[in-house]
């Protein structure tokens, strides 16, 4: 039962209530289609008070944009929409028999409710990894990534240890999926191009860059031939690509991993986890109070028409969603999925209001883009597939177009226009207090043990 302690906050209409707890992709479209719609009230749940357009979140880890330059607020998004209020805030639970969502300050209640509330990293049980290789899906992960890797080239300019300087220029990038390809080129690009000038005592084109995948090719969801095409253009930027390899512990400043019968340890400053992600906590919520389906990663299986099963008037869509009524395997959990799902949950509650169905929910592939380097990238279009500069244009205008803000759009276009031009990363700001001198004595410390480093890396 709801407590009766928490203010009630739903809007005081006599209009089909829904509430839509995410402001991501899916829960932002869903928002924006309902808008125009004057027979619903929504409320807009999140816990930040902005829209993050997350595949261009590594951008801003590599120091090629600022995280203004990504981020929406949702009020001044959804401003227009007068049937729409924003609540910030983070939803505790939801009570199906009275329809209300809990949230740390208040409740609401709901006719219609849909969850976009996305996934998170997962280290396949090793949590403990957390805090040596952070993953890559918030603001402050990114700020913290931007951190670790330009922090790491101000240490190898005061490092005198030949082994210690080479560590800190040593990067790991686990997972060979489109964030850690794009990751292990933009890293690249920064020490063999944008940094080369900028240091007199360290050789920036030393630095190793090292991105380790369990399968046996980078880009495991594409064409092989793009894959294939994927690596050898890493491989052009100096980046060492080590397939069919499992990590399979993590300590401090140092990855082993396992290749066949043989394990070996990298020694690296700086390390980002790429590998893998779990639902958030609302699917364990919705599990438990709807008896939803979850997959292995806590995903919710949902109905074709991406209800929940038993609970015709609960959605679940984006990232969070298992949609597996389409092709051999679940809908991937890429941006366009989640931006055409709130399009159709919206349109089937519009419907539903007059007395209608719809069809099923069926994604239309628009296709797959993964960014490499500059002048490079690999698109998957269905019915072609290509690499290269064209490619890389792709890439570029499909990430401005879907960018919320026109604003947004013009900065980036701006900024990399300048960045093409003139090498150069201005967003490269070291930011938050950090104990250098901690950093330092963690290989003070390895430098005392007799074990070497086997790895296969050429400097």
């Amino acid at each position: 039962m709801v407590s009766t302690q928490l203010p009630d906050l739903t809007p005081k209409t006599d209009k089909h209530k829904i509430v839509i707890i995410g402001g991501g992709f899916g829960g932002l479209y869903a928002a924006k289609t309902l808008g125009k719609n004057d027979a619903v009230d929504v409320t807009l749940i999140d816990k930040r008070n902005f829209h993050l357009f997350q595949p261009l979140l590594y951008q801003v880890a590599t120091g090629s944009l600022s995280p203004a330059d990504i981020a929406s607020p949702l009020r001044g998004v959804l401003s227009g929409n007068q049937n729409t209020h924003v609540l910030l805030d983070e939803v505790q639970d939801v009570d199906p028999e009275s329809k209300t969502v809990v949230m740390s300050a208040g409740i609401v209640n709901y006719d219609s409710l849909v969850v976009a509330t996305g996934v998170s990293h997962h280290y396949f049980g090793n949590d403990q990894w957390k805090p040596f290789a952070p993953g890559l899906k918030t603001v402050e992960d990114a700020l913290e990534i931007r951190h670790r890797i330009f922090m790491a080239f101000e240490a190898a300019e005061k490092e005198t240890d030949p082994e210690l300087r080479q560590a800190w220029l040593t990067f790991v990038i686990v997972g060979g999926g489109p964030t850690g390809v794009e990751l292990a080129g933009a890293i690249s690009e920064i020490a063999y191009s944008v940094l080369k000038k900028d240091f007199r005592k360290i050789d920036t084109t030393k630095t190793r860059v090292i991105l380790i995948e369990g399968m046996d090719r980078v880009l495991p969801p594409y064409d092989p031939s793009l894959s294939v095409k994927a690596q050898q253009s890493l491989e052009s930027l100096g980046v060492d690509v080590q397939t069919k390899s499992m990590v399979n512990n993590i300590e401090h400043d140092l990855v082993t991993m396992k290749q066949g019968d043989q394990q070996v340890e990298i020694r690296a400053k700086t390390i980002v986890w790429a590998a893998g992600v779990t639902a958030s906590g609302m699917g364990k919520v919705l599990g438990d109070r709807l008896n939803a389906k979850l997959d292995r990663a806590g995903r919710v299986i949902v109905e074709p028409d991406l209800s929940i099963e038993n609970y015709p008037d609960v959605f679940v869509i984006g990232d969070l969603a298992n949609f597996p009524h389409q092709n051999e395997r679940p809908l991937p959990g890429v941006a366009p999925v989640a931006m055409q799902e709130g399009q159709y949950v919206a349109k089937l509650l519009k419907e539903r209001m007059n007395g209608k169905e719809i069809a099923p929910f069926r994604y239309m592939e628009v296709g797959s883009l993964a960014v490499i380097g500059q002048n490079s990238a690999v698109v998957d279009l269905g019915f072609v597939k290509f690499s290269g500069f064209l490619a890389w244009l792709v890439w570029i205008f499909a990430h401005v177009y879907y960018l919320i803000e026109f604003d947004n759009k013009m900065v980036v276009m701006m900024q990399w226009g300048w960045n093409y031009f003139t090498r150069g990363r201005g967003a490269r700001l070291i930011t938050g207090e950090k104990d250098l001198q901690s950093g330092f004595k963690l290989y003070q410390d390895y430098a005392e043990k007799d074990s070497k480093v086997n790895i296969k890396v050429e400097a």
